[in-house]
């Protein structure tokens, strides 16, 4: 599975600051397993790459419960606030995705 992430979030997950990553928990997020490797592509060229392991899944029913979860640096960047974060969400989802799916907590580690 590939992610792909704008420069400055990629940079957090290569620094090791970043460890979640919260998705629709779709058909394709379904089928990920703990232990199965992602290789996350810096856009916009995606060329620069990085691959984790997922170490676990959690299921949440929409984004603010999965962010109460979590601190705002596991899950995006320092610099910005959890309403922030939860702002980026309409952009990439519609509230009928999120009802149908849910989302997925895919918390991970970076191979060596």
């Amino acid at each position: 599975m590939q992610i792909h992430l704008h420069p400055e979030i990629f940079n957090q997950v290569a620094n090791g600051a970043k460890s979640v990553e919260a998705r629709v928990n779709d058909e394709k997020r379904q089928q990920l397993k703990v232990g199965d490797k992602i290789t996350i592509l810096k856009r916009p060229d995606e060329i620069e790459a990085i691959e984790v392991r997922v170490t676990k899944l959690r299921t949440f029913r929409n984004f603010a419960e999965l962010a109460d979860c979590y601190t705002i640096e596991q899950l995006h960047s320092p610099n910005y606030t959890k309403e922030q974060y939860l702002a980026l969400f309409p952009h990439f989802y519609s509230d009928e995705k999120i009802e149908k799916y849910g989302v997925v907590a895919i918390e991970f580690q970076l191979c060596e």
